[in-house]
This record gives C-alpha cells, sequence and structure tokens, in this order.
C-alpha cells in the first residue's frame, strides 16, 4: 500500500518561492509525488494567483491559486526583516531544492543567489525559471506566457496565413516551461546520487516554447522551410450541422479516397486538381470548401461514425466543460477533489499514472500563511541540533 512515506520524492524538501504559473506548477508536481514543498509567500497579499479573480468569494483560495498549490506549506516571511532572512538561510541549509522564477538578480540582491546559499550546502539543488534565460540582451526582461508566444515565434505560426495573429488562449509556454523546471529537479537528484554535490539550473518561457517547435525548428535550420502540419490538405477544423470536428486526413494508403467514401462523394481524387498531393496543398482552399458544404449538411455524431467507419482519425471540438465532464476524464482520474478551507476543491489532476504512486491531495491549497509557525519551530530546532 502506497503511503505519503514511500512516494518517490519522500524526503526531499522543497524551498517554493515561486508565484502564478511557471513555478507553481513545477513545485506542485513535486508535490505530488512525495515532497515536502515549504511555499514562501509575501505577507498579506502572498502569491499573485490569490487574487487572480478580484473578489473572489473564496478570498484568497480562489480557483486559480488553487489549481497550481495543493500538497503545499505556506509560510509567509518579510525578507526585509533579519529575523525572516535567517529563517530562509536555514532552510537552505537543510533542503534539497530551491525553486524561484523571479527575474535574473532578484534572488542575488536579497543575498539568496545560488552562489550564495551553495556555500550553506554543497548539495543544493538551485532551479530558477525566468523568461528568456539567465545572461543576454533580454535577461532583465519581465518573462510572461503571451510574451514567450511571441518572441518564439509560436504566435506566428497558425494553421493559415489567413487567420489573424492571436494570443493562444491557453498558458502553453508557462505549463511546458514548468514541467522543463520539474525535468531539471529530478535530473540533478539523479546527478547529486553520483556526485554529492548539487548545481544550478535554470529553464526559460522561451527556450521551452523554441523546444515544443523542434520539428519544426529543424526544417527551418537545416532546409530553410516551413513545416506547418496544421496546414495539410486533408486536416482541418469543420462546422457541423450542430458544432464542429476535427479530421485528420493521415497514416493511410489512400486517405483521399476514405474521407470521399465517408462523405458520400465520388473519389475526389479522380478530379485533376486533386490528384497527388502536390495538387492537393496547390488546391487545398477548394478541396476544403467541399468538405465544408458536405460536414455541413448532418450534425457531428453523423459525421464522426462515418469517418471512423473508414477508419479516419476524427474528434468532436468541445468546450473545457464538456471535456471535463467526459467519462474518459473521469476514468483517467483527472479530477481530484477534496474539502478546502472555504469549499470544496475540485481540479485537475496529474497527467502522469504511476501505479504505484498514486496522485492525492494530502494537503488542500494553504491558506496565507498557514504553515509559518510550524516552519519556524522545525527551523528553530534544526539550528538546535546544528549548534550541539
Amino acid at each position: 500500500m502506497t503511503t505519503p512515506d514511500n512516494l518517490p520524492l519522500a524526503g526531499v524538501r522543497v524551498i517554493d518561492f515561486t508565484q502564478v504559473m511557471m513555478g507553481p506548477v513545477a513545485t506542485q508536481m513535486l508535490a505530488d509525488y512525495g515532497a515536502d514543498v515549504i511555499k514562501i509567500e509575501r505577507p498579506g497579499s502572498g502569491d499573485l494567483s490569490r487574487t487572480a479573480f478580484p473578489n473572489d468569494p473564496a478570498g484568497l483560495l480562489g480557483p486559480v491559486f488553487c489549481s497550481l498549490n495543493r500538497n503545499k506549506r505556506s509560510v509567509t516571511l518579510d525578507l526585509r526583516r533579519q529575523e525572516d532572512r535567517d529563517v530562509v538561510l536555514e532552510l537552505a541549509r537543510t533542503s534539497d531544492v530551491i525553486v524561484n522564477n523571479f527575474r535574473a538578480g532578484v534572488m542575488e540582491r536579497l543575498g539568496f543567489g545560488y552562489e550564495d546559499l551553495a556555500k550553506l550546502n554543497p548539495r543544493l539543488i538551485y532551479a530558477v525559471g525566468t523568461g528568456y534565460g539567465l545572461t543576454g540582451p533580454y535577461a532583465h526582461k519581465g518573462g510572461q506566457d503571451v510574451l514567450a508566444q511571441a518572441m518564439s515565434g509560436v504566435m506566428h505560426r497558425r494553421s493559415n496565413d489567413d487567420q489573424p495573429l492571436a494570443v493562444h488562449a491557453t498558458t502553453f509556454a508557462d505549463y511546458s516551461a514548468g514541467m522543463h523546471l520539474v525535468q531539471g529537479v529530478l535530473l540533478a537528484l539523479l546527478q547529486r546520487q553520483k556526485t554529492g554535490r548539487g548545481q544550478q539550473i535554470s529553464v526559460s518561457l522561451l527556450d521551452s516554447m523554441l523546444a515544443a517547435q523542434t520539428q519544426e525548428a529543424a526544417a527551418q535550420l537545416m532546409r530553410g522551410r516551413e513545416v506547418n502540419w496544421g496546414a495539410m490538405p486533408l486536416s482541418g477544423v469543420f462546422p457541423t450541422s450542430d458544432g464542429a470536428l476535427v479530421m485528420v486526413g493521415a497514416f493511410k494508403a489512400d486517405p483521399l479516397g476514405d474521407i470521399s467514401t465517408a462523405l458520400g462523394v465520388d473519389h475526389l481524387g479522380r478530379d485533376p486538381r486533386f490528384a497527388s498531393f502536390a495538387d492537393q496543398v496547390a488546391n487545398k482552399t477548394a478541396l476544403q470548401d467541399i468538405f465544408r458544404a458536405r460536414f455541413a449538411t448532418n450534425t457531428t455524431a453523423h459525421w464522426l461514425a462515418r469517418l471512423e467507419e473508414v477508419d479516419l482519425l476524427c474528434a468532436p471540438v468541445r468546450s473545457l466543460a464538456e471535456a471535463l465532464a467526459d467519462e474518459q476524464t473521469a476514468i483517467n482520474g483527472m479530477v481530484i477533489e477534496c474539502d478546502g478551507e472555504v469549499e470544496r476543491i475540485k481540479v485537475v489532476g496529474s497527467p502522469i499514472h504511476m501505479s504505484d504512486a498514486p496522485v492525492a491531495i494530502r494537503r488542500a491549497p494553504p491558506s496565507l500563511g498557514r504553515d509559518t509557525e510550524a516552519v519556524r519551530a522545525e527551523v528553530a530546532a534544526a539550528a538546535m541540533r546544528a549548534a550541539e
């Protein structure tokens, strides 16, 4: 039976200076799998995500904060006070990992840079999330998900050039960089087992978005060619009489023939405009106009059934509410809940499913400073033991 003591990261202590999303999504993953994550927050206000929804009925425990901070402890410290700075230094001396996502130079000015803290604890793993990197012309700039979309080329790349430039509605850069930050911490923990030494690791929003475009970037770097998987002529989003579906016409011997069968039309490949893949690319607008006209004549369910009969990849376009209510979502355990301090907490679970380390909410998202006194007592006890 799995208990908190035998989760993969049980015994690892993480000091969490992060806020908003990139950092907290990383430290939450560590907490989910057993790490003792101590979240350092500003007295009175805490993590900026606590006030993401102004006037939320849950106050500083609204849904955005709850989505990123389960299984953590919250400690409020005023880093202008030497007494509170000493708490940080003692935590650094006795912890395994420190994570922050401040702008470059902020932790150094506070006296909590890697070089400072590594002197206290050579085994310390010091993880930093930034917008653009630790050095270089953009290092001083504030990083943010939308800016990373723009700077990395992600925003510029659309399925069709006639689509307007737009912000992606989901924070892909923050989430991607947060997962890379987790990977860096885990790799550093593994290497420390071999060397006995900690190290600094860093991840940036910009780098994570470039890495997400690995295939497209290689094509650009090596061939000077644009690769756009969303612009393929046999794939796309198509309105139906009651909604919309996506179809991917790929991985088949004769995908256009199968699409024609599903749509109930003569083989479109016999039309010289669509005879070859190159012809389909050149005449994509005309081809997809035919698709659109047919899909509009019936329901999403009707067309999904027809497409699946010929084993074409397809899916309905759904809202987030519909996706969360789906039976598969429940079977996958992707919604987890617990009683919180103010209301019932319902959040998305971990996408990593381990048979011997299931994720659960062991600690509800903490009210601001909930664990301050307990952690101060632990720090005082550790300092006494060190002095003996």
